[in-house]
């Protein structure tokens, strides 16, 4: 079969594994990921896969898939399968971002026991958490890519639980800071891996669905974790919002050992060569997506991967800073709510954390919405069947507006100490948008970069988590200065400032994308 000169479909590609077809050098340009899945489907070696072109060599000793329907292909698992593995996936996604807000209503008790009255101690220990999500996927995403999805996700799991424990025996706030900082690193796995497993897993006119029930524990868990925490530290002290969750992912882990399973094409190719070996006693039998590359080049490259696709792809460089910004306000909420209704509205430190549900009701409001809709948008799109990732980007636009007025409502109704459902009714605006904006950035790039999706979402994840880190820390200093009228009305204006953005993506977005100059070589 030809491989087209400018893309090549892998859902549509009969595969010919074992065929004895002489060799031949083709080159295909298109997205590289989607091409090195097909040639894999090919029974075709990679020898070189960059985002342009892609060398392959018709080898019988090449094992790739038996067929289109071939059931160890994680695309033909029985939808039970694929579903199990997205449940498990979902619940160890939510227990990460539920500790990165869980014990923030216990943030005063936390200073009083460590004599301490800092305020930027008091929100950077909240969200020093999130700096460990900037630093963990420069490595975790790599190594996903190299060992497979499954080796990763159990080691940082157990990782997670020991840090997490830690965090509740510590006895002074730098011993706090230090393990919270290690906790959101081994947290950051299942962020960043996520999307791969479901990229793994899932056709592209599926994943929308899919990615809504994924991303949503990722923003509701810092929503809901200061409801639960306000209450356990009233009740237990503000350690037991780190044995319970270490507790809870302990039991997590245990399950995921026994039921988890691995989706990484790669690796499943490989384990399929090493069988063959010993079934047929042909040492030979190489994968389809074996590289020709050393194992230390491989290292290499898939640590500097997420690196290179940050700072040399406009588009994944533009879209992150949007949505740094846009979580960055999540987490100067999540520091700020706590002293903002307790001061203005009277509302006590047991009961303070409810007011963060306002946030968690418009979340769960822009799953409904933007998840039910990315796909129909998707295929009502699609001309001639070819789903382009930029039609995932429309649905930016909701959450483009919801964001600043949201914000102007909060500011100026908590200024005025209006009724205290007036502010959260704003929260919920904040969190609708949020949602619509991450979810349909998540989905644009699984679609984008499917090979290497882990990878581009951990490039998102560090520029997003670096501004969930750093802005909280204005937020005290902004509110005592501006107000919070005018504070949040600046946060709304830098959101305005910078909807521009998707204008210039959506009209010019698969132009820059496929440019010879941004192509790289991954």
């Amino acid at each position: 079969m030809a491989l087209d000169e400018k893309s090549t479909d892998i859902e549509r590609i009969t595969p010919s594994v074992f065929s004895p077809a002489g060799s031949r050098k083709n080159s295909s340009r298109g997205d590289g990921g989607d091409v090195e899945k097909a040639l894999a489907l090919e029974g075709l070696e990679v020898k070189d896969v960059t985002t342009t072109t892609v060398e392959t060599t018709a080898d019988p000793d090449v094992v790739g898939w038996d067929g289109p329907d071939d059931p160890e292909n994680p695309l033909n698992w029985p939808a039970r399968k694929k579903w199990t593995n997205v449940a498990l996936l979902s619940f160890i996604t939510l227990l990460t971002p539920f500790g990165s807000s869980m014990f923030a209503p216990a943030v005063p008790q936390v200073m009083e026991d460590f004599h301490s009255n800092s305020e930027a101690l008091a929100s950077f220990s909240v969200s020093v958490y999130v700096l460990g999500y900037a630093f963990g996927p420069l490595v975790i995403a790599p190594m996903s890519e190299l060992y497979g999805r499954l080796p990763v996700y159990h080691v940082n799991t157990f990782l997670f639980m020991v840090f997490t424990f830690a965090c509740g025996k510590s006895t002074n706030l730098t011993m706090l800071i230090v393990f919270r900082t290690l906790a959101g690193l081994a947290g950051s796995c299942p962020l960043t891996v996520g999307s791969g497993s479901i990229a793994d897993t899932f056709r592209q006119d599926q994943r929308g669905k899919v990615m809504s029930i994924w991303t949503f524990p990722i923003l509701f868990g810092p929503s809901m974790g200061p409801v639960v925490g306000s209450y356990l530290s009233a009740a237990a002290g503000w350690q037991w919002n780190f044995y319970l969750l270490a507790i809870c992912t302990a039991a997590m882990l245990v399950v995921a050992l026994i039921i988890q399973r691995e989706t990484y094409p790669p690796i499943l190719l490989e384990r399929k060569v090493r069988r063959l070996r010993k079934e047929t006693g042909n040492d030979k039998l190489r994968s389809a997506l074996q590289s020709s590359r050393s194992p230390s080049q491989l290292f290499f490259m898939s640590i500097v991967r997420p690196t290179k696709m940050l700072f040399l792809s406009p588009i994944i460089f533009g879209l992150s800073l949007y949505i740094a910004v846009v979580y960055g306000y999540l987490y100067l909420l999540f520091t700020t709510m706590t002293f903002i209704f307790h001061d203005q509205y009277g509302i006590s430190l047991s009961n303070v954390g409810l007011v963060f549900l306002g946030i968690g009701l418009g979340q769960f409001l822009g799953l409904w919405m933007f998840g039910a809709y990315s796909d129909k948008l998707l295929r009502r799109l699609a001309k001639n069947g070819e789903m382009k990732p930029e039609y995932r980007l429309p649905l930016l636009w909701p959450g483009a507006i919801a964001v600043p007025v949201g914000l102007f409502l909060y500011g100026w109704s908590a200024q005025y100490k209006v009724h205290w459902i007036v502010p959260i009714l704003g929260t919920v605006l904040l969190g609708l948008g949020m949602t619509g904006t991450f979810m349909s950035l998540a989905i644009y790039m699984v679609d984008a970069y499917t090979l290497y999706a882990a990878s581009a979402m951990a490039a998102n994840t560090v520029l997003r988590s670096l501004g969930g880190a750093f802005l909280p820390l204005a937020g005290r200093d902004m509110y005592n200065t501006l107000g919070l009228g005018w504070g949040n009305s600046l946060l709304a204006f830098i959101s305005l400032g910078m909807s521009p953005m998707i204008w210039v993506f959506l009209k010019y977005g698969e132009k820059i994308r496929t440019h010879p100059k941004f192509q790289l070589k991954l």
